[in-house]
């Protein structure tokens, strides 16, 4: 298998949550300049319309569908219209996900933020793994990626006290490993991968004083653009990850190696 080869996605079906905008955006165009053909999956369907619109301008199929990633009946309609729609799912990107909407210490955590970020950011993933694997295992093969954060790795409260979104994330990559070794043996490869600061409508990158200190924090010494997320996740989509399950793949300009 030459290169090239190696980073082919043709005539894959990939399913991306959070599609929308932002790094879900991102990660469907990769997929489809790759190849594949995007189930483009988003809270909020108009703009998952848009990112199909993206994605059939490169000449592959695209479908978009409105699912809220908390609500497992709805995780279960959307994964089964889309294999019904395709015939199988190649790859899922579990990249939905909020972040905290009111940072605070845990001592002043609002319970009902904990319980929506938790219900989005980790029982989201598990619907989807869930609902997505036994076609996978039928089909005899298949690749998810998690999307996770450097903050599933380490604490972040020396920048900004995010309990929910760290244990949220924290137990996705946990979650990763587990089900890279129940299915190791399945020809499916499971990562998760961990970004650090990139711009989109998660943060508040326009803020200065917030800028200031995630940039601070990045040896590189700037935040990445939405589309540098795109070689990583070519990676983990495609062949050249062949070898590699449960693992994490951390893409933070150096944050966590300090």
């Amino acid at each position: 298998m030459n290169n090239t080869e190696l980073f082919d996605l043709t005539d894959k079906v990939a399913v991306v949550t959070g599609a929308g905008g932002g790094l879900g955006l991102e990660f469907a165009i990769t997929l489809a300049e790759a190849g594949a053909n995007i189930v483009c999956v988003d809270l909020d369907l108009e703009s998952a319309r848009r990112t199909t619109t993206i994605v059939e301008g490169f000449g592959r199929k695209a479908h978009a569908l409105p699912c809220d990633v908390a609500d497992e009946e709805q995780v279960r309609s959307t994964i089964r219209d889309a294999h019904s729609r395709f015939g199988r799912i190649d790859i899922l990107v579990n990249n939905a996900g909020i972040a905290d909407p009111a940072p605070a210490p845990v001592g002043q955590y609002d319970s009902v933020n904990w319980h929506r970020v938790i219900d989005i950011d980790l029982h989201g993933v598990f619907y989807f793994c869930n609902e997505t694997l036994p076609f996978m295992e039928q089909q005899g093969s298949g690749k998810i990626i998690n999307i996770a954060s450097m903050w599933g790795l380490v604490g972040g409260s020396s920048v900004f006290p995010i309990p929910a979104y760290n244990a949220a994330k924290g137990a996705v990559i946990n979650l990763t490993r587990e089900i890279g070794l129940e299915y190791a043996t399945k020809n499916i490869q499971v990562n998760a991968l961990c970004p650090g600061f990139y711009r989109t409508r998660v943060g508040p990158f326009d803020d200065r004083e917030f800028l200031s200190a995630v940039t601070g924090i990045t040896p590189m010494g700037r935040i990445a653009e939405a589309e540098e997320i795109r070689g990583p996740a070519l990676f983990l989509a495609s062949a050249a990850s062949n070898f590699m399950t449960g693992q994490t793949l951390v893409t933070d300009g150096g944050a966590l190696a300090q």
